[in-house]
């Protein structure tokens, strides 16, 4: 078997769906005339999608963002990826690895409309940002804006440069009930000096669900001459967008969230221009100018994960990323929707439309998170996680395509019965 005939039959096995899959395809072809608003609402629908899923039956689980599992096509299609590569050994490593990897890149970078050579395959946002972040050449007085709210990982890091660079970080509290776009991106403005190197800014924020307006943010930042990183780990495949519609310099996210793709898989984008002023975390072989593999050498890697992103972005097409943004979005407005005016409840997301999708985040005034998450768990199966952070102090809520309306009506309930 010669290297092409090798990437047709094993690389890309995963154009060969299995026999469940066509009933998805059955599915979706039967509403295909439905508008994805109102496809939102048909449990019928989301049913079938629902039983793709192997889900433990033990507590409603309401933590999908940490990690949305797989759909069981995808999971059986990556069992088999991981065979085939332990089957063909050094063979698959020293022939078609490096192409099935850039497959994938092509594919990730299709979905938010960037260049394939503009787009790297990491683990996770972590690590993509980390990456920009460490790579940066600072100089001791330059400054950083960021939000109180942003991931830990990143702040931390944020915190190490400073150390070791002598890097201000100036961090800003993004309000959970913005006045308008304005409001927001005056508050990323002020913390802006003639020394700003970078800004980082959540696309979506990870503990409230809030979506931030990225361009706003970006065109001002660019105009005062700020680099602007995006922390996309909840925004990629959740809601539909192209790079070119935020113009920011970098972006990273986690594969193995929303788009449901196999745990440890990511993808950073930098702007093709930007790529050669990043210094690599780890040495690479000299490239071409701006050669995005410069920032993406971390020597042998689990060449089947590369594979079943693939997979992952097969299903969703199937679906629909739009189908799946209204859904998600219908889920959270659902279940928020009914406890905005309940007393001692707090809602910490947006109520309007285009500043969500589908994570929420609600308390209880006088309950602490982790108590309010504990009893949630212990007396109603319900699996939260609890968020105690500043201006934010609540649950987490993120269902998934599959989850329910019984679901989240018991959600609802137990949060009603505890505020009483």
């Amino acid at each position: 078997m010669d290297k092409r005939d090798f990437l047709k039959g094993v690389g890309m096995m995963s154009l060969a769906a299995p026999l469940s899959f066509a009933q998805l395809q059955t599915a979706v072809a039967a509403v295909a005339n439905v508008s994805p608003s109102k496809l939102a609402g048909d449990e019928d629908f989301w049913m079938k999608v629902r039983s793709d899923y192997d889900l433990k039956p033990d507590y409603i689980n309401l933590e999908n963002g940490y990690y949305c599992f797989m759909p069981r096509q995808t999971m059986e299609r990556q069992i088999e990826h991981l065979r085939n590569v332990n089957y063909e050994g050094s063979y698959y490593m020293r022939t078609v690895r490096l192409e099935n990897k850039k497959k994938s890149a092509q594919q990730v970078a299709e979905i938010v409309g960037c260049s394939a050579d503009e787009v790297a395959i990491t683990r996770n946002t972590t690590e993509s940002l980390d990456l920009i972040i460490g790579g940066i050449q600072w100089e001791e007085g330059d400054e950083a804006v960021m939000a109180e709210q942003d991931y830990g990982a990143m702040l931390n890091h944020f915190k190490y440069v400073g150390q070791r660079y002598g890097v201000v970080n100036k961090l800003v509290s993004v309000p959970n009930h913005p006045r308008d776009d304005q409001e927001i991106v005056d508050l990323y403005a002020s913390a802006i000096t003639d020394k700003t190197r970078l800004l980082m800014v959540c696309h979506m924020v990870n503990i409230t669900g809030q979506i931030l307006p990225v361009r706003k943010i970006a065109d001002m930042a660019h105009a005062r001459g700020v680099e602007v990183m995006v922390d996309g780990a909840h925004a990629y495949s959740h809601v539909d967008f192209k790079m070119k519609d935020l113009d920011c310099d970098y972006y990273g996210t986690s594969l193995h969230k929303w788009l449901s793709a196999p745990l440890g898989a990511g993808m950073l984008y930098v702007r093709k221009e930007k790529i050669d002023s990043v210094w690599p975390l780890f040495a690479e072989r000299e490239l071409e100018e701006n050669d995005m593999r410069r920032l993406n050498h971390i020597g042998t890697h689990p060449v089947h994960v590369d594979l079943g992103i693939i997979n992952a972005i097969e299903y969703q097409n199937t679906i629909g990323l739009k189908r799946k943004e209204e859904r998600l979005r219908y889920l959270q407005h659902y279940w928020t929707s009914q406890l905005r005016e309940v007393p001692k409840v707090v809602i910490n997301t947006p109520v309007e439309q285009h500043r969500h999708a589908g994570i929420g985040n609600v308390g209880i005034e006088g309950i602490e998170p982790r108590d309010l998450a504990d009893r949630l768990m212990k007396d109603y199966r319900i699996f939260t996680v609890p968020i105690n952070r500043p201006g934010v102090i609540g649950l987490r809520i993120t269902p998934n395509v599959y989850t329910t309306i019984d679901e989240l009506d018991a959600l609802v309930a137990a949060i009603t019965e505890i505020s009483a």
